[in-house]
């Protein structure tokens, strides 16, 4: 078994490395090399063999969660340009989206507090639609405008109003209790 432990996620699977990713090739690929490494294969080989067998098997798990989301994959595009997107002193956010943070924790936090679930759905709604052009925007900052702080800024966007979402979820279980 012979495989290059120094190809990126997108090598390993033969994609061209981008934020716009079409999943079912990126299906395709994990399916295709896993069959060609999967530890199963190589158990009539020695102990050493099947160590590597294994390595590559994780090896190809890892790059494929890594590519089929969205998030893990702008991340690590930007890892890729070495940038770490998510290190503590890659704090700074714009004024704007700080305001709309303290609006949304605001909106969030009275919802709780009056139980009120349509009101939680509304602020789901719009996180979501503001995710989903936060993604837009930043496939072209990354493909198209090789704008890598953007990019980093918009995963920081993104990770928070995830966390929001998370949090919201979290309520509609509590309040369902």
């Amino acid at each position: 078994m012979q495989f290059d432990f120094n190809r990126n996620h997108f090598e390993l699977f033969g994609l061209t490395p981008g934020f716009a990713l079409d999943l079912t090739v990126l299906e395709q690929a994990y399916r295709a090399l896993q069959s060609q490494v999967h530890p199963d294969k190589f158990t009539h080989l020695s102990p050493a063999e099947q160590r590597v067998s294994m390595q590559w098997s994780t090896r190809v798990n890892e790059a494929y969660q890594a590519l089929k989301s969205p998030f893990n994959r702008a991340l690590y595009l930007l890892q890729l340009q070495g940038i770490d997107a998510l290190a503590e002193r890659n704090t700074a956010m714009p004024g704007d989206f700080l305001m709309q943070q303290m609006e949304w924790r605001e909106d969030m936090q009275a919802a709780r507090e009056a139980a009120d679930v349509a009101a939680l759905q509304v602020i789901e709604a719009e996180l979501t639609d503001a995710a989903q052009h936060l993604r837009a925007g930043l496939a072209r900052q990354l493909d198209e405008q090789h704008d890598y702080p953007g990019a980093a800024q918009s995963v920081r966007k993104l990770k928070f109003m995830d966390k929001l979402v998370v949090e919201i979820h979290d309520t509609y279980e509590a309040l369902e209790t």
